[in-house]
């Protein structure tokens, strides 16, 4: 390897080794004292490579290169919880197989370092850009842009950039994200005592428990359930919340094996398993809205079950809201983000389709997407790599990587578009 990438690899195996998923905040450390720490580490070592760099109070932090124009690159550090199904160690950052294993190898830690080693390079080689990059790395990306909200009320946001938190070779359109908690009513007596699963609003459900009133083996050995101390419980497979599909929800066969016991949990089946209102029949250019229930737990006689929707850019949002209504039953917003549309023939996009098509050889068009990414804070923002058509889907998922072939794709293809955007 040469050497910048040898130095990329090693920074993105330190990066992951700390748990920057959601822990218990304090008024200093706001995402719990994985995320500062990452913070910490990232900011520090920019700051050996000569660049400004600032903290915003351990919301984001900030590498700043250049003077005019301000453009910004926006990028994460922290991470979901890693979840079950590892055969790696999900925060060891090993590096084997030609892959760096770990949680947010792929999203979002080694894009930034990817990013960070191309500006080195850069300065390096005394380019100077004739506009102010301002590389920001937030600590709260996948659980509610607090990081983004605090760095607007501090400094100054940029108006055009990109994200390194997406899929090649550009992103234009992002679809509407909504986070919603319903409450199905289970009467006096449910069938269970207890049911939870789901760590996170935007994974799929990768392990969901419930302590039935009446244990049938027959019935839970057929729909393939662990049974521990009077307790069911499934296995899924975790995906990332805007593409259920990749994934095995573990909500669903707990959910039937009490279909039969209660009408409530049949309806709720029906409703946000099968669709019964029509969600998923919204569609445009951008593609069908998503539907993926994610978390559920019961309290207080009733099933709370939180669902991550993903809704198509050029529809309104009362047009989600309209059907959701239809299922009858109080449900709040726990998040909301607007769908992004940017012009897929604007100087931005086209830019960095033409670095993207020199960088690999290969023609390309834009494309939308149903993940959310920073590109969305910026009033002209898209989304460019890391991820490319064929990769395994390993984002939000056991094992997640990232290949040593990607790092050195990305340092040259955001090398060149950074220099081109900034000439």
């Amino acid at each position: 390897m040469t050497d910048i990438l040898e130095q990329t690899v090693k920074s993105i195996s330190e990066s992951i080794r700390f748990d920057s998923s959601p822990s218990r905040a304090t008024s200093a450390l706001p995402f719990g004292k994985g995320a500062a720490e990452c913070l910490a580490h990232f900011l520090a070592l920019a700051q050996s490579f000569g660049f400004e760099t600032h903290n915003y109070d351990n919301y984001a932090g900030e590498v700043v290169f250049g003077e005019g124009e301000e453009f910004a690159i926006l990028a994460h550090l922290d991470v979901v919880p890693a979840g079950n199904g590892w055969t790696k160690v999900p925060f060891g950052g090993e590096v084997s197989d030609g892959k760096i294993w770990g949680r947010g190898a792929i999203d979002d830690k080694g894009p930034v370092m990817c990013v960070l080693y191309a500006l080195k390079a850069l300065k390096e080689e005394g380019f100077v850009p004739h506009r102010k990059i301002k590389f920001i790395v937030g600590c709260n990306e996948e659980d509610g842009w607090a990081c983004i909200e605090h760095y607007n009320e501090v400094a100054q946001m940029p108006e055009e950039g990109f994200s390194p938190d997406g899929s090649f070779p550009v992103i234009y359109a992002e679809k509407g994200i909504l986070h919603v908690r319903l409450h199905f009513p289970m009467g006096e007596r449910p069938p269970f005592f207890f049911l939870e699963g789901g760590s996170s609003a935007n994974m799929v459900c990768d392990e969901c428990s419930a302590t039935p009133r009446t244990l049938t083996l027959t019935r839970a050995r057929e729909l393939g359930l662990e049974i521990r101390n009077k307790k069911i419980i499934a296995h899924g497979i975790s995906a990332h919340g805007s593409t259920p599909e990749l994934g095995e929800n573990a909500i669903l066969p707990i959910l039937r094996f009490f279909e039969g016991k209660s009408e409530q949990i049949g309806y709720i089946i029906d409703c946000l398993f099968h669709d019964r209102f029509g969600l998923t029949q919204l569609e445009d250019e951008t593609g069908k809205l998503t539907l993926s229930p994610n978390m559920i737990k019961y309290r207080k006689g009733e099933v709370q079950v939180i669902c991550d929707i993903r809704y198509p850019a050029t529809l309104p949002l009362s047009a989600v809201t309209e059907r959701l209504s239809l299922i009858g039953v109080k449900y709040e917003t726990i998040r909301h983000q607007p769908p992004l549309m940017q012009d897929r023939n604007g100087t931005l996009v086209r830019t960095l389709l033409k670095t993207y098509e020199t960088c690999s050889g290969k023609h390309a068009e834009p494309i939308a997407i149903g993940g959310g990414t920073y590109a969305r804070a910026l009033r002209n923002g898209v989304a460019f790599g890391p991820e490319m058509e064929g990769d395994e889907p390993v984002m939000h998922r056991a094992d997640e990587y990232i290949t040593i072939e990607r790092v050195k794709f990305l340092l040259d293809v955001y090398k060149q578009a950074i220099a081109e955007l900034t000439k």
